[in-house]
């Protein structure tokens, strides 16, 4: 039986008290530290699952745990390395996603920090991912794989994390499914067994993002322009070596492109295949964005939820934003290999070629992506590992 020390993030939520739970009965001796990383509620739709509701579970789970129980108050550094971020890339137009940035940033890098300070070999979260460990050549390298629960999986998430960070990691129940979980928690008579899981934004919560943003970016009326289908039918591109660059890159939509149907408040206030928040009728279809330009403050959208102005064969990575979970795998000048691709969270793996230029990363589609968006992260699989991640461009 192991006696070394593990901290838990204990956020209030099943996940993590069962995670707790599962690394006592291990043996390990487990600290429960819940972390604040927001305490404002501007902009925010959660109701009745503020963090003080949060704290008050995770401490009533680490009591029935018979854990000690820390408070951590890292809010000043989630709003300049999370928050922060956030404004500053929908400010440029492009759509972040701010829990891989926060598991990146927060959990496993200062969070891990203060549990390394209490004397800790490891840090523990309640993640549907886990971990493996593999010696190539003489060389130890952690795998990355997805969880167990198909419907779970969350090593998405987890897509910028480093060799260092993953040896420091567990993930106790990444390998069970979400009933399993549930069921354990409801044994052992854990008060969190059928709260809900907590939705939106990493500690923030369900956001009105317009309002969020709003603290930091300015109104702005400009205006809505539709492309028609059948202007995207005629400019599709080949599939052929020249014109790799273009199926790779958003089209550059120009105003002329289109016709001016309406009004919005800020070009920076929407994202590429969003629906809601255009308020203009008179349509048969939905209408979608297709693309953004914040220079001119220019949204442009197409009607139906299928306009080939949503579809984009291939996606661009620059050199700088390329991360390497596994470092062995990274890929030199002119090299080609087939991953698996996810887009966003939760999105079926596709299967795409990336090809490795000096400016960066190339990836063609088999098939056609939906809402390919510009400050996402692509998330590159073989089978069910995670070999490295990179920010869309």
């Amino acid at each position: 039986m192991s006696m070394e020390k593990v901290v838990i993030g204990l956020s209030g939520g099943v996940d993590s008290s069962v995670a707790a739970y599962l690394l006592k009965e291990e043996g390990y001796e487990v600290i429960g530290v819940f972390m604040i990383n927001w305490k404002e509620s501007t902009g925010t739709l959660t109701s009745g699952c503020t963090w003080e509701d949060d704290v008050t579970f995770a401490e009533m789970i680490a009591k029935k745990l018979d854990i000690p129980f820390h408070v951590v108050d890292l809010s000043d550094f989630y709003r300049k390395r999370v928050v922060d971020y956030m404004f500053t890339e929908y400010e440029k137009g492009r759509t972040p996603n701010p829990d891989v940035l926060c598991n990146r940033e927060i959990k496993f890098d200062l969070f891990m920090e203060k549990a390394m300070e209490l004397g800790a070999a490891y840090v523990a979260t309640g993640h549907y991912c886990r971990r493996e460990i593999v010696d190539i050549e003489w060389k130890r390298y952690y795998r990355l794989l997805a969880g167990t629960d198909p419907n779970k999986d969350q090593s998405y998430f987890l897509c910028q994390l480093n060799q260092d960070q993953l040896s420091k990691s567990l993930f106790p129940v990444g390998h069970l499914l979400k009933p399993e979980v549930r069921e354990i928690a409801r044994q052992q008579g854990l008060i969190t067994a059928e709260r809900k899981d907590s939705q939106g934004i990493c500690f923030v919560g369900k956001v009105d993002l317009p309002v969020f943003l709003q603290q930091k970016l300015a109104a702005k009326k400009g205006n809505v322009i539709e492309i028609d289908a059948s202007f995207m039918k005629k400019r599709a591109l080949p599939l052929l070596p020249e014109n790799f660059a273009k199926l790779c890159a958003p089209f550059p939509y120009k105003p002329w492109n289109g016709k001016v149907i309406g009004e919005h408040n800020g070009a920076h206030f929407y994202t590429i295949g969003q629906r809601k928040g255009l308020n203009i009728g008179g349509y048969e279809k939905p209408l979608f964005v297709l693309a953004t330009d914040v220079i001119r403050n220019i949204i442009y959208v197409g009607e139906g939820q299928d306009h080939p102005g949503l579809f984009r064969r291939g996606l661009f990575i620059p050199k700088e934003d390329i991360h390497w979970v596994r470092p062995d795998y990274a890929m030199s000048e002119n090299q080609e290999r087939e991953f698996l691709i996810r887009i966003r969270y939760r999105q079926p793996l596709e299967k795409g070629i990336i090809t490795m230029k000096p400016e960066g990363a190339y990836i063609l589609f088999s098939e056609e992506q939906r809402g390919i968006t510009s400050g996402q992260f692509a998330a590159l699989y073989l089978d069910d590992e995670l070999i490295g991640s990179g920010v869309i461009r």
